[in-house]
C-alpha cells in the first residue's frame, strides 16, 4: 500500500522536477568548469542555472523536514539527504532513483533484484565519476606542481580511484582534490563491494538451484 502522507505525495509530485534539476546542475557545472573561453555572459548564465537548482534542492529538503514533523530527528534519519544538500554534485543519483519509482509506480517488469542492483551500481559510478572527475579537474588543473593538467587526466584517475587500482601516475596535490579523492575512494569500494557481494549471490543462487533439479545419485 503507497504511503498517502503529505511528505510522500510531495516527493512524488516533485521527484521528476528534481531529477532534470540535478542534471541541469550538472550540466552548467561541466559547462563551467570545461569550457575555459566561455563568454562571462554564457558563464554567468551556467553560473545562475547551478545555483537555481541547488536553490530547488534547498526548497525541497526544507519542505520535506517541514512535512516530517521530526524537527532535529529528521537530519538524523536522513542524513545521506543532507550530505546531498552540502555536496550537491551528488544530486545526479537522484536520476537512478525517479527511474525505479516511475517504474514501480506503473507496474512494468523490472530487472531481477540482482541486475536492479548491479544496473544502478554500474550508473551510480558513471555519474558520479564524472562528477568527481569535474571537480577535481577544477581543482587541480591550475595548481603548481599539479599531475592533472587535463580533464582527461581527470578522468583516467577517477576511473583509476573507483576501481581500487590506483596506478600513481598522476595524483590530486591540492588539499581539496586529496578531500574529494577521499570520498572517491569511499565511493568506490562501497559500490565495487555491492556489485561484487551481489554477482556472488546470485553465482551461489544459480549453484544451489542446479544442485537442487539434479537428480539424486547423479
Amino acid at each position: 500500500m503507497d504511503d498517502d502522507s503529505s511528505k510522500a505525495r510531495w516527493e512524488r509530485r516533485t521527484e521528476a522536477p528534481l531529477a532534470v534539476a540535478s542534471l541541469v546542475f550538472l550540466a552548467s557545472y561541466a559547462i563551467q568548469v570545461l569550457a575555459h573561453d566561455l563568454p562571462d555572459r554564457g558563464r554567468n548564465l551556467c553560473l545562475a542555472a547551478t545555483l537555481a537548482a541547488w536553490a530547488l534542492f534547498a526548497a525541497d529538503y526544507a519542505v520535506r523536514w517541514r512535512l516530517s514533523g521530526q524537527r532535529l530527528r529528521f537530519v538524523r534519519t536522513h542524513w545521506l539527504d543532507t550530505v546531498v544538500l552540502v555536496l550537491p554534485l551528488l544530486r545526479p543519483l537522484q536520476v537512478v532513483k525517479v527511474y525505479e519509482a516511475v517504474q514501480r509506480r506503473h507496474g512494468r517488469p523490472r530487472l531481477a533484484l540482482h541486475a536492479r542492483v548491479m544496473v544502478y551500481a554500474g550508473l551510480s559510478t558513471l555519474l558520479l565519476g564524472f562528477a568527481g572527475a569535474l571537480a577535481v579537474y577544477q581543482q587541480e588543473h591550475g595548481a603548481s606542481g599539479a599531475t592533472i593538467r587535463t580533464f582527461g587526466d581527470a578522468v583516467w584517475w577517477t576511473c583509476a580511484t573507483l576501481a581500487t587500482v590506483g596506478y600513481g601516475d598522476v595524483a590530486p596535490v591540492t588539499p581539496t582534490g586529496r578531500l574529494i579523492a577521499v570520498g572517491i575512494m569511499t565511493i568506490g569500494l562501497a559500490l565495487l563491494g555491492a556489485v561484487t557481494g551481489t554477482f556472488a549471490s546470485w553465482l551461489l543462487q544459480v549453484f544451489s538451484r542446479e544442485d537442487d533439479e539434479r537428480p539424486p545419485g547423479s
